[in-house]
């Protein structure tokens, strides 16, 4: 298996990334967030994920590990192939991902291209238990655990978690609002609360 792929980046095109290692160019498929985190670099480094198929074989690239992690846990999931799981990345990052998820916010997958209703619900389903102890890197601090549980309360302070809020603040926002709204109701009380500050 290719764990990385380090070299000269020498084209890009949509979600094309090109790099070339000891004169050989491997076609990385990738999403438009590395895109962009790549863009106007010589040198570059990409996570890999290789997929073989029967007709077949694809190497997709990211530039860092929490998107990696993602796609994994999205192609993992019945009907999301590694097309769909880079339309997703390249319409949220691994933290809206998460938190998506946490929140049971299917909505937020049908907004991306190729993603039904069916789906979108079908990967909060899936992916609920999966993403709970998740390691997610936030705003380049260091990573947080996200358990899910403990019910509305406990998944909104998750979510609050994963945006970037210290467990502590996030336990003190929730903890004021009326315990019976739903996650999401909560996520957006405390934010408002928190956003003040």
């Amino acid at each position: 298996m290719i764990y990385s792929v380090s070299g000269k980046l020498i084209h890009t095109d949509g979600e094309l990334a090109v790099v070339e290692c000891g004169g050989v160019g491997y076609a990385c498929r990738t999403s438009l967030a590395t895109l962009q985190k790549i863009a106007g670099k010589e040198e570059v480094t990409l996570l890999t994920h290789l997929n073989v198929r029967e007709d077949g074989i694809d190497l997709f690239g990211f530039a860092d590990a929490e998107e990696l992690r993602s796609f994994r846990l999205l192609i993992s999931v019945s009907g999301v192939g590694p097309k769909a799981a880079i339309s997703i990345l390249s319409a949220m990052s691994p933290q809206q991902f998460a938190l998506a998820v946490a929140t049971g916010d299917s909505k937020s997958f049908t907004q991306v291209k190729g993603i039904g209703k069916k789906t979108a619900e079908r990967l909060c389903l899936e992916l609920k238990d999966k993403v709970a102890g998740e390691t997610i890197s936030v705003r380049g601090q260091k990573s947080i655990s996200a358990p899910i549980g403990g019910g509305s309360a406990g998944e909104a302070i998750t979510a609050l978690e994963v945006l970037g809020y210290s467990a502590a603040e996030a336990a003190g926002a929730v903890s004021k609002l009326d315990p019976s709204l739903s996650v999401e109701e909560l996520i957006k009380g405390a934010l408002k609360a928190l956003v003040r500050y």
